[in-house]
């Protein structure tokens, strides 16, 4: 199975410029034909239950299975496997995904990573929860689509394993920081609260701030631990993004005292960035993710790149990391057709008085991280050539 990247960048070459008219491709659709969405458990038109597949990675109409509780997959590609709802289906958390019937384990691969939630009796948490899970999943989606090691903490690798707590502050604090530390990422479970989260944006004079930026970013950390830090990367880092032996704290301190250096969007992708090298990666890993997810959804959905009017200079292989890579015409193409996209979704979010789609100038500098970042991803996958 191609991986999202390859998968993306295969349909770019093969449709992004194509000729063809646009809305032909599909997005999920149940057996009656009618579209399903990566949320849903159940279709609106039939009323066929639906699940989550991770192998497949796709939402699928259900069929009972031999057992109670158990379902077949209805397609005819997927592997003949008897499967069962993840334990939190039935839970706040309105848990979608499958998991093979003949585990012992009851939670799906995105909910084993929980290690700690908030107290459900409480309905706001209940709320709040449900909104992080869905935000979860689709990075774990994600994760797992581009190849990379996604296993429990709590569950499968305590050493090298990942796992989240959400947790609320306590009413007289101290207040709960998100955050990472050694494949421990804690979320301060109110920022699914959208006056909350648009109050600390508005302090924090943040041009983005969601649920799904939090765990992009969070993750980003982890991985730098997983695929950079004590490996032959870590000095291509450094070179790059600077020297992480650099005191944290006190890039910290100094930040918040003086703010961000005048001429940050000229090397860093937000000002957060420029705070520490770690946050300049995390930060570019998120929206490394967020390139490549939302354009795998435009082409889902039929957009294609002679829809939309080139409002700025496109990027060529001489900007990138390495433009000698074998597979730098592509990562071009994908970075070039997601400038076209932003081009009009920012536009069509201006005609509804919202703030932009995607706020932020991606400059070359910033295209070679992301470029870095891509060959890492590539190398932990095995190599595997995105040609072809």
């Amino acid at each position: 199975m191609l991986n999202i990247f390859e998968s993306i960048t295969k349909r770019l070459v093969e449709a992004w410029t194509s000729g063809e008219p646009s809305g032909r491709r599909s997005a999920f659709r149940c057996r009656c034909g009618r579209p399903v969405f990566f949320y849903n458990s159940l279709c609106l038109g039939c009323s066929a239950p639906l699940g989550f597949v991770t192998d497949l990675q796709q939402i699928r109409a259900l069929t009972p299975g031999p057992q109670p509780d158990t379902w077949t997959v209805d397609d005819d590609d997927a592997p003949e496997t008897i499967w069962k709802r993840c334990e939190n289906f039935e839970s706040p958390a309105g848990c979608n995904w499958m998991t093979p019937a003949d585990e012992d384990e009851s939670l799906c691969r995105s909910c084993r990573l929980n290690n700690t939630i908030p107290d459900l009796g409480d309905k706001d948490n209940c709320r709040w929860w449900r909104k992080i899970e869905n935000a979860k999943r689709r990075l774990v989606t994600q994760l797992l689509s581009l190849g990379l090691p996604v296993a429990s903490k709590v569950s499968e690798d305590p050493e090298h394993g990942v796992m989240f707590d959400f947790m609320r502050s306590p009413e007289k604090g101290p207040r709960v920081l998100t955050g990472h530390a050694n494949g421990h990422i804690t979320l301060n479970v109110e920022e699914a609260d959208d006056s909350i989260r648009e109050k600390t944006r508005q302090e924090m004079r943040e041009p983005y701030r969601t649920l799904l930026g939090h765990v992009r970013h969070e993750i980003g950390h982890y991985y730098w631990d997983r695929l950079v830090a004590d490996t032959p990367w870590q000095a291509k880092f450094r070179e790059l993004f600077g020297d992480e032996r650099e005191d944290y704290a006190a890039a910290l301190r100094r930040n918040y005292d003086q703010g961000p250096p005048p001429n940050w969007a000229d090397q860093y992708i937000t000002s957060y960035a420029s705070v520490h090298p770690w946050e300049d990666w995390a930060e570019s890993w998120a929206h490394y993710l967020h390139v490549v997810d939302s354009l795998d959804t435009a082409l889902r959905f039929g957009l294609r790149g002679e829809d939309v009017e080139q409002a700025v200079e496109p990027f060529t292989v001489d900007d990138l990391y390495d433009p000698d890579d074998p597979d730098a015409k592509r990562v071009v193409l994908l970075v070039n057709s997601w400038v076209q996209l932003t081009t009009v979704v920012n536009e069509l979010a201006r005609s509804m008085g919202q703030h932009d789609f995607y706020p932020f100038v991606m400059s070359r500098p910033v295209l070679r991280k992301i470029h870095f970042i891509q060959l890492i991803v590539k190398e932990t996958r095995g190599g595997t050539s995105l040609i072809g």
